[in-house]
């Protein structure tokens, strides 16, 4: 089978538990801290791991105590490292997450978010046939990397997640990632926000326009939305019991979508189930899922879905 490239960051996040942002000068005493695997594209990755996608994660393993971290967890999960890099610092991300779960990242990019074409040596190349990218990484040094190496493998699926910077990635590469004619992923405000649209439909079809290709907003409480160029498409939100905080939630939406279109899922399907799975994270400290929370999402899911993704999953073992 062929595989899904993810390029992007592994981190430590580094989550803080406070009763709110503090302002200029206030002490505040945290709840609790804790810390684990992050970064957009390592969180991505380990849901194409839950659901037997193949992948690799290309991303630059660094030293230190955060590349020691990382280094270590990645082991223990069984993902491969393809580029060692331990004479450069890992980087990490402070996650400050406000009582009702809403979370404010403060982050320290170090080698992680680094990209160059020799990472891909040890990667089985010839079977990549999507690749996935975060905009951290497009506005980054090495941005015009990734670009360069995309541009020269138009048959790639490509899949663009530009994240809350979206206004701070530079023009030029902006212009360069849509005329790859990616799928977008993006949540509501990050959509209007860049459109310049009042509405996350107006907002698709602006986007559309450039790419040419589906535009997919996460709503938040209100579910999630893609537009095709012919037809809207909504999922109904899934509700969290228990919502500890929102890190990851669009990793791993996006993740689900990335291999339910590898399985033959529609874009309508894949974000109903992407909604099950960001559901399922927000109701853990973190952005992971373990197997038993992984698998307790799905058993939530409309039998019919249920079914199929497991004999897909099945094949791909």
């Amino acid at each position: 089978m062929n595989q899904t490239l993810v390029i992007g960051s592994a981190v430590v996040d580094v989550i803080i538990e406070i009763p709110h942002l503090p302002k200029t000068q206030e002490d505040i005493h945290i709840k609790k801290q804790s810390r684990s695997l992050g970064g957009c594209a390592y969180l991505a990755s380990d849901i194409l791991r839950h659901f037997h996608a193949p992948n690799s994660l290309c991303t630059a393993v660094g030293g230190g105590i955060y590349g020691d971290y990382v280094r270590k967890h990645l082991q223990q999960r069984g993902v491969p490292i393809y580029v060692n890099r331990p004479d450069h610092e890992n980087g990490c991300c402070y996650c400050m997450v406000e009582e009702g779960g809403e979370r404010t990242f403060i982050v320290d990019h170090g080698v992680e978010y680094t990209f160059d074409e020799s990472y891909l040596e040890h990667i089985d190349t010839g079977s990549i046939d999507s690749v996935y990218v975060c905009g951290l990484e497009l506005e980054e040094v090495n941005g015009p990397e990734i670009l360069a190496y995309l541009e020269k493998h138009p048959q790639y699926t490509v899949y663009f997640a530009p994240g809350a910077r979206v206004m701070k990635i530079q023009t030029e590469r902006m212009e360069r990632m849509l005329s790859l004619h990616p799928v977008l992923h993006m949540n509501d405000e990050e959509a209007m926000t860049y459109s310049g649209e009042s509405t996350p439909e107006k907002a698709a079809r602006m986007l559309f326009s450039r790419t040419r290709n589906a535009v997919i907003i996460t709503l938040g409480s209100k579910g999630s939305y893609c537009y095709d160029g012919e037809r809207d498409w909504y999922a109904e939100p899934v509700p969290s019991e228990n919502v500890k905080d929102t890190i990851g939630a669009g990793d791993s939406h996006i993740g689900t979508i990335m291999a339910c279109r590898r399985y033959g899922f529609s874009f309508a399907e894949a974000i109903q189930i992407g909604n099950h799975i960001s559901s399922a994270v927000v109701s853990n400290t973190g952005g992971m899922l373990s197997p038993e929370d992984f698998q307790g999402a799905l058993e939530k899911m409309p039998e019919e879905l249920r079914c199929r993704l497991n004999a897909a999953m099945k094949r791909a073992e």
